[in-house]
């Protein structure tokens, strides 16, 4: 039996490994159950959930990422907190980037987006991806072992990303130098200072290098279309609008990528059969990335402001309160997923799951993550025969030893060490 008010979600490393007992309890006795210690209300079931996703009349997402922490910079006081949120909205930390706008300007920032990222582009940074996969691979699989996420998934979903947006060449492995690093004190850090380490900093400095000098001297090149997107009503941004929209998408993009793949990779390792499986039958890889991410949500969640008071799932919450719409919780609901506890790549409305989000703030870089997903898995499979979780840095199955990032907002490995057989046959 859980006692769910003795228990932390927020800062209790102890639901690092496995939050789902504590959450599955939550939901047990109530979907939208207030928690004690920060005063949040706890979302996990999905229909409630996807209905505060989906309503941007009564909540605000200026908090999305942050929550309680630090909270809002003046009460939460009234019957209608929009004007409030107006006034104060940008001393918030991360006010400026896509997950904490409310539509109006949320729309104008998310066509902004589209419009810097066409379908042609998609497709010519798609055929960039297998050629990556191969180079990072060949540095990745020497010596049969290697330790995933630094070896291949972090410097691939980071050098995806700068083909996709036009980082010349020349500069993206400073890129990987500066960004490729142990996650420590990352933002929703369960200790320490919740914006160390933010890559923020650097991605403005070099995406408002790069917007200014394309706007001063367009060259025809991709760069030159970010830096040339306009708002819906023709109107040129602001250069740091611009630089927020491109940063915004490099950050969230990479983590949410990294995560996905090193779940995937590690779930392979962990489960011999239902790695050959899919190894006989390529087709069945997209329905287990979308099982992989119903599974192990890259985020564990996102935060909404009450604007006006509401109901949710029968129960009353007045103006001013924060509720915490659970992924972890929601994607293991058993009223919309059977026996929501079993991995099982064939389940049939997995691809219905919220790791992306859902309703206007849904990830725009969603369809990019399951195809570098699917390179990656592809690829992995033509170079191997076999691989398996690392026993010496892992310790034995039963009994392994995995560290999660420490943090609220993302789930997944600090590192993952694989062994494996070179399709050549060497390990």
């Amino acid at each position: 039996m859980v006692d769910v008010d003795s228990i932390d979600f927020f800062t209790d490393n102890e639901l690092l490994h496995d939050p789902y007992d504590y959450l599955a309890a939550l939901r047990g006795e109530c979907p939208v159950r207030r928690e004690k210690h920060h005063d949040v209300v706890m979302v996990t079931a999905y229909d409630e959930a996807l209905a505060i996703y989906n309503d941007t009349d009564r909540f605000s997402s200026c908090l999305s990422v942050t929550g309680p922490f630090p909270g809002f910079p003046v009460p939460l006081e009234g019957e209608d907190l929009s004007d409030l949120i107006a006034e104060h909205r940008d001393k918030l930390p991360m006010s400026d980037q896509l997950p904490t706008l409310d539509p109006p300007v949320h729309t104008a920032h998310r066509a902004l987006l589209s419009k810097m990222i066409t379908p042609r582009r998609l497709k010519e940074n798609e055929e960039f991806m297998w050629r990556l996969a191969d180079r990072q691979l060949d540095a990745a699989l020497t010596g049969g072992r290697c330790e995933f996420i630094r070896d291949f998934a972090s410097p691939f979903a980071m050098l995806v990303i700068a083909d996709l947006l036009g980082v010349p060449s020349e500069d993206q492995p400073e890129f990987v130098q500066r960004l490729n690093r142990p996650h420590t004190g990352t933002l929703g850090s369960t200790g320490g200072d919740p914006m160390a380490q933010s890559p923020l900093e650097f991605l403005y400095e070099k995406f408002t290098g790069y917007i200014e000098d394309r706007r001063r001297h367009p060259r025809g090149d991709v760069l030159t279309g970010v830096a040339s997107a306009t708002f819906p009503d023709g109107s040129t941004p602001p250069v740091i609008d611009a630089v927020c929209v491109a940063a915004n998408l490099f950050a969230a993009g990479q983590e949410t990528t990294v995560r996905l793949l090193s779940t995937a990779v590690m779930m392979l390792g962990e489960d011999p059969e239902l790695q050959t499986r899919l190894r006989n039958n390529r087709d069945l890889i997209p329905n287990f990335i979308e099982e992989s991410l119903r599974y192990e949500s890259p985020i564990r969640g996102d935060f909404r402001v009450a604007k006006v008071p509401v109901e949710i799932g029968g129960v009353q919450f007045p103006s001013g309160t924060i509720l915490f719409l659970a992924n972890a919780a929601i994607n293991r609901d058993p009223a919309r997923f059977p026996e929501p506890d079993t991995f099982d790549i064939e389940r049939g409305n997995a691809r219905s799951h919220v790791a992306f989000g859902r309703g206007v703030h849904s990830c725009p870089g969603a369809p990019l993550a399951r195809a570098e997903a699917l390179v990656s898995l592809q690829r992995l499979f033509d170079r191997t025969t076999d691989i398996w979780i690392d026993e010496d840095e892992h310790g034995p199955a039963g009994d392994r030893r995995y560290s999660y990032l420490p943090t609220f907002i993302l789930r997944g490995l600090t590192r993952l060490h694989i062994g494996f057989t070179s399709a050549g046959g060497d390990a």
